[in-house]
């Protein structure tokens, strides 16, 4: 007598389900298989994508902020101006470059010996230069040497050589206008050449070197 044990099993040739595997070698599911898993996943990855496009946004941010208060700064506050030419000389000279404070004359007009920063009214070009009178000042040159109501002025810092022999005016200089000449007189294009210029055309007075450092 024998026993049916079923169909015959040949080694390598089974068909027995996973979930009818003995424990010790049942696997588990991959991640794949797990949508719990993947969706946790992708939500860790968007989480670091915003994370970084966070951190990008604020970098922007900040670069444009920056360039605003510069601009700002440029445009209401101080601001950095080459000088073109020997025409300020001995106190500033070609190439030098000054800090230009702009908010100053917000508040008060120019006064006498106040080196400031204007346009050229025949080229707009800026340049640099020396109040020597304002409104109601009555202006002039005799011999080299500047009159300011009738009074000589002196100043240790003008370049006056080659001025022997030279006259201008004496001028009324206009209200709400000054008069500007260049510290190395004998070589300076100012208001002898082009007239006094508006105090609203005044853009700013120099404050100092930026470069050399320290000046001259």
């Amino acid at each position: 007598m024998s026993l049916d044990l079923g169909p015959e099993q040949r080694d390598g040739d089974t068909d027995l389900l996973p979930s009818e595997l003995p424990v010790v070698f049942r696997h588990r599911a991959a991640s794949s298989d797990r949508p719990g898993v993947d969706a946790a996943d992708r939500d860790d990855d968007d989480e670091l994508e915003d994370a970084d496009d966070g951190r990008t946004m604020r970098r922007v941010g900040w670069f444009v902020g920056v360039i605003v208060v510069l601009l700002l700064v440029q445009t209401f506050l101080v601001e950095a101006v080459r000088v073109r030419s020997d025409s300020m000389s001995p106190s500033y000279q070609a190439a030098d470059v000054v800090m230009v404070d702009k908010i100053t004359y917000r508040f008060r007009d120019p006064r006498i010996d106040e080196v400031v920063v204007t346009e050229d009214p025949r080229t707009g070009q800026t340049i640099v230069k020396r109040v020597v009178a304002v409104g109601g000042d009555s202006i002039g040159i005799d011999d080299g040497r500047l009159l300011r109501n009738g009074q000589v002025v002196f100043d240790a810092n003008i370049d006056n050589d080659n001025m022997d022999g030279y006259f201008h005016g004496p001028v009324i200089v206009p209200e709400g206008e000054v008069f500007l000449l260049g510290d190395n007189r004998d070589t300076s294009l100012d208001s002898r050449s082009f007239g006094s210029v508006p105090v609203d055309d005044v853009q700013g007075r120099v404050v100092g070197h930026v470069w050399p450092i320290g000046g001259h």
